[in-house]
């Protein structure tokens, strides 16, 4: 039977290792992780021996320790689903502006001038063409091609 500390100096070696492996950095997780198995460790080396702690103490602190770990890691998750959900939002809205911008070709359409200040002068003509140019859609019309 192995005591709690060599199994504690032996998660830590893990994880050291496990660092050491993949070139990362100590994470603030980590840190609290062992941190917290640090504390556990201590209070169990500094007890009183003769009031020791009564074991159902330690098994709520290890309850309380693994719905702490679920937890973040359900936050990890959640944190990821939204990076996710972003970039297909971010997809699908330039989908639309592409298909919004294709579907002008060959259609008459009337928009403002861009040169005139007073925005009163509009052109009116048939999209000859439509382009994409740093992410924004351009149409044909005439001889010019006009941001939509």
């Amino acid at each position: 039977m192995t005591s709690v500390s060599s199994e504690i100096t032996n998660m830590q070696n893990q994880t050291a290792y496990n660092n050491m492996l993949t070139g990362a950095n100590k994470t603030t997780k980590d840190n609290d992780s062992n941190m917290f198995l640090t504390l556990m460790l201590q209070q169990l080396q500094n007890q009183d021996p003769t009031q020791p702690t009564d074991n159902t103490q330690w098994l709520a602190q290890l309850a309380q320790y693994s719905s702490l770990e679920q937890m973040t890691q359900m936050n990890q998750g959640l944190s990821d689903c939204m990076g996710y959900l972003s970039a297909m939002y971010n997809d699908m809205s330039l989908n639309s502006e592409i298909t919004q911008t294709l579907s002008l070709i060959g259609k008459e359409v009337t928009l403002k001038d861009p040169e005139d200040e007073s925005g009163k002068r509009t052109i009116t003509g048939k999209v000859a063409e439509a382009s994409f140019e740093d992410g924004t859609g351009k149409v044909k019309v005439g001889d010019k091609y006009y941001s939509i």
